[in-house]
This record gives structure tokens, sequence and C-alpha cells, in this order.
């Protein structure tokens, strides 16, 4: 009796905790209604893990390649460093492969056909790009997408800081090509090949992610495939992008070219002003000291190399080397024009030279003032007014001579007066006759100032269009080259 008392005591308990155990786990079902909704993915990431090596390429054959398809997408140019020869790029880089080991049978998992699996779990390829020189900031992704066919999707982006050859002769007009290299480094062509997701014309054109506000237009990707071989044995595969990309030259031409173009037009202006004025000369020192500010101003705007200038650079220079010839020509027409009274005359074949074919070749106007300068004549009244007041001073004092010598013989009259007038007459004719040669002198210097005006006249207008037209056959060539190039 005592028995079955017990049995029943304890049959009792133990339907009673089964009950309360039936409840709370029913309670628990009930407030926790998504705990258990992926046991499906459970199990299917049990199956796929279930004896799978990472470390070993994922074939039943081992005589059998494995192709990487692989895709790019240039999202933003970052930056162009032409000094240090580097290109920064952010692209969405994408890969697939076919892992073998991952396969199930969609019907057996509630007709799931692809799966998130951990990157870290599963083998990857070693595909790296062959221009890497530094790290970027990318983001982890740490998770692939894999298909029931066992087709492995790994999408991710990159910052890509890679070596490129720049070319920056163009500047501003440049385009650059810089190639990103994808390649396994270590596995041979008989262990991973590469291919392409999609056509090479799709890759070229696809601008869909790409950011169009930056100083960098991305013009397309080529892209292109090569086996190559470093000792004849082992072949590599690889699959080169060529990303060709063009800077925009508004900033550019704004900030550099216009300026110097003002600067030179202002240069061409300042010949109007008078060559034997000293403003010209001030005024082409004040334009070569502020081109020199600007060139202070845009040496650090100008990209630099060790193995090359831009074409621009030479252009400044060359500017520069004109305003120098400008100052030059402008300071050798003011020093012969200056008016100074130790010119000696033009001589006759400079005469003939300047003031007459020069005049001719240039097509002067008003050709007779620029001709050779006659010797004035003599001025008749002048001459005969100093003859007759030489005649007249001459018969005084032969008046006054023989007047004296009458005083002398008869012994009358002031003799001493007499003599204090002729001397001061004398004095007299000696300070008109200075007179007279001091401005027949000036008259010649001015008459010698003139012509040497005229020649530098002459000369001015020459070199001012020798000058004209090297600076304009010069600017010619540079637009034209750069149109070339810009829209090339």
């Amino acid at each position: 009796m005592r028995f079955s008392a017990l049995w029943t005591a304890l049959s009792g308990i133990l339907l009673g905790t089964q009950r309360v155990c039936s409840g709370y786990c029913n309670s628990v079902k009930k407030s926790n209604p998504g705990r258990f909704s992926n046991a499906t993915l459970i199990r299917l990431s049990d199956y796929l893990s279930d004896g799978y090596r990472k470390g070993v390429r994922p074939v039943r054959d081992w005589r059998k390649a494995t192709t990487v398809s692989i895709d790019l997408m240039v999202y933003a140019i970052l930056s162009v460093d032409e000094k240090n020869q580097v290109l920064t790029t952010y692209i969405w880089y994408r890969q697939q492969w076919l892992d073998e080991f991952l396969q199930w049978n969609p019907a057996d998992f509630d007709d799931i056909t692809q799966v998130s699996v951990p990157t870290a779990s599963i083998w990857i390829p070693d595909i790296l790009i062959n221009e890497f020189v530094d790290v970027g900031k990318s983001p982890v992704i740490p998770f692939v997408y894999v298909r029931y066919d066992g087709l492995v999707q790994n999408y991710r982006p990159i910052q890509v800081v890679t070596a490129c050859s720049l070319n920056i002769y163009n500047f501003p007009f440049d385009v650059q090509n810089c190639s990103l290299t994808f390649q396994s480094w270590l596995h041979t062509i008989n262990d991973i090949n590469i291919s392409l997701i999609r056509t090479a014309e799709q890759v070229m054109y696809d601008k869909n992610v790409f950011m169009n506000q930056g100083e960098w237009e991305l013009l397309h990707i080529l892209s292109q495939y090569n086996s190559f071989s470093i000792d004849d044995q082992d072949h590599y595969a690889e699959m080169k992008f060529h990303l060709v990309i063009r800077r925009r030259p508004l900033f550019y031409t704004v900030s550099l070219l216009l300026p110097s173009v003002f600067l030179m037009v202002m240069d061409i202006v300042g010949f109007y002003l008078p060559p034997d004025s000293g403003e010209r000369v001030s005024f082409k020192i004040t334009l070569l000291l502020g081109y020199s500010v600007f060139l202070i101003i845009v040496s650090d705007t100008l990209p630099a190399t060790a193995i090359g200038t831009p074409l621009i650079g030479v252009y400044f220079v060359v500017c520069m080397a004109l305003l120098v010839i400008s100052l030059t020509e402008t300071v050798l027409i003011v020093r012969l024009v200056h008016k100074q009274d130790l010119q000696p005359h033009v001589p006759d074949w400079v005469k003939r030279l300047v003031l007459q074919r020069a005049t001719a070749l240039l097509c002067i106007r008003k050709r007779r003032k620029f001709g050779p300068v006659p010797p004035r004549p003599p001025d008749p009244v002048s001459t005969n007014e100093s003859s007759a007041h030489t005649d007249r001073c001459n018969h005084h004092g032969s008046e006054s001579g023989r007047d004296v010598e009458k005083g002398a013989g008869l012994g009358s009259g002031p003799v001493p007066a007499v003599k204090d007038s002729v001397a001061v007459l004398e004095s007299v004719l000696q300070e008109v006759g200075s007179i007279r040669r001091f401005l027949e002198r000036r008259e010649q210097y001015r008459e010698i100032a003139r012509e040497w005006l005229q020649v530098g006249y002459v000369l001015d207008v020459l070199l001012f269009r020798v000058y004209l037209a090297a600076m304009l056959a010069y600017s010619f060539t540079l637009g034209t080259l750069w149109s070339v190039w810009q829209y090339a």
C-alpha cells in the first residue's frame, strides 16, 4: 500500500512538472516567434561547413583550373599626385568563382537558392592588384553570397592607391592612362584563371556609378587579358583595366592662363607710349615685377615631377623672356632718342636704311616726315643784317680812328673817352657773336636730336611689329596644341 501510494505521488509530480514545462515552452515560443524561423539556414550552414576545408582549392578534379570572373566599376577619382606618381581611386570590385564543395539541392532546404556565409570560413582566391603602393581605407565586408550551384559572389568597395606613370606635359589639358592589373600572386594559370563577368564593351562605357563632378572626367575603361611567364615555365593569367581619365581645364584656364594673357596684352599696349618719354620704361618694369609676383603665386599650383616640366611652365618662362626683351628694346630706343649735346650726326647709311627703306617696307604714313633731313640754308635776312651791322661797326670804327688821329694831330679833344667807347663796342660785338654761335650750335643739336628721334620712331615701329609677330605666332602655336589635346 505504501509503495503504490508513493508511486502515485511521484506520477502526479511528474505530470505536473511536464505540464508546467510545456506551458512555459509554449509561452516562450509565443513570446519569441522568430527565434527558430531560420532553422533551415542553420541546417544549411551546418551542411555546408561539415567537412569543408578552406585551405584547399575547391575542385573535385585537381587538374581543373578555377576560373575567377572579375568586374570593375569606378566610383570616384579621389586624387592624382603628379609628384609621387600615385593615383587614388574608389572602385566597386566584384569577383565570382565556382566552389564545387558549396553545392546543395534547394528542395532539401525549403527552396533556398543562395545564402550568405562568412568570408573567413571559405576558400578565397588570392587576386591582388599589382600596382598597389598603399593600403586604402576600404570598408570590411565579412560575408559573401553562395548560390546552390556553388557560385560564390564576392562584392566589395575598395579604395585603391596605385602607382601610375603620369604625363603632365599637356597640363592642364592632359589625359592620363592608369592601369589596374588583377592577377593571382601565387597560383599559375593551371590553378587559377581570370575572365570578365561582363563583356569588354559593357565595361568600357559603364559610367553609371561614377561621380562626375570632380576635377577628373572618366572617359572609358579598357580591359585586356594577358598570359605571361617569368621563367618560361610557369604561366600566370592577368586582367588589366586601363582607366583613361581627362582633367577639366576650366579652373586652370581662368586662374593661370587668363592673367598671363592680360599682362602680355598690357605689354603690347605699352608700345603706344611715346619712346622719347621715360614713362614707357617705368611701365615695362612694373609689368615685369607684376609678372614675377604672378609666377610666385602660381608656382604651387603647377604640377612638378623630377623628369619633366609641363608646357604651361615653358609658356610662363617664355612670356617672362618676352617681357625682358620688350623692356630691353624700350631702354635702347629711349637711349637712342634721348637728347644729348654730344650726339653726332646720323650717318648717311642709317638715313638711307632706316628713314627711306624701312619706312617704305613698314608702310609708315607721312613718309616725307621721315625722309633725310636736308641741311638748313643760311637765312639771307640775318646774314645781310649781320654784314650791315658789321660794316656799320667797321665804318664807325674807322671814323673813330680818323677822329682820333685828327684829334691827335690837332692836339685837341678827349682822346681817352673815345678809346673807352671803342673798347666797349668791341666787347659788345664779341658778346653778340658768342650768343649767335651758341644759338647756331643749339639749333644744330636740335636738328641732330630730331634726326635721331625720327630714326628711333622708325626702329620702334619695326621692333614692335617683330615682337608682335613673334608673340602671335607663339600664342597661336600653343593655342592650337592645347585645342588638339583638349578634343583629342
